[in-house]
């Protein structure tokens, strides 16, 4: 869905960017300019949530293994 709206909004950016640059008008070119920031912006903070999903996911996984540890030590087995 992200890529979608990344897509659509370099999609809007480059053609309003056009029209602004064909009419000599202001207006079509700062809203290009405008969806192309928001598409980089979007860009951005994706990969950033990636990173911290990444982060999370290995965080639970140590988590995981240190309790399997402390079960194995309570039950007096030899941890792994």
């Amino acid at each position: 869905m992200t890529i979608l709206a990344v897509g659509f909004l370099v999609l809007d950016g480059v053609l309003l960017l056009l029209a602004g640059l064909w009419s000599h008008r202001w207006g079509p070119f700062l809203g290009g300019a405008t969806c192309l920031a928001g598409a980089a912006g979007v860009g951005w903070l994706w990969r950033r949530h990636q990173r911290q999903v990444a982060d999370l996911a290995a965080a639970r996984q140590a988590v995981k293994a240190e309790v399997l540890a402390l079960r194995a030590l309570v039950r007096g087995e030899r941890p792994e």
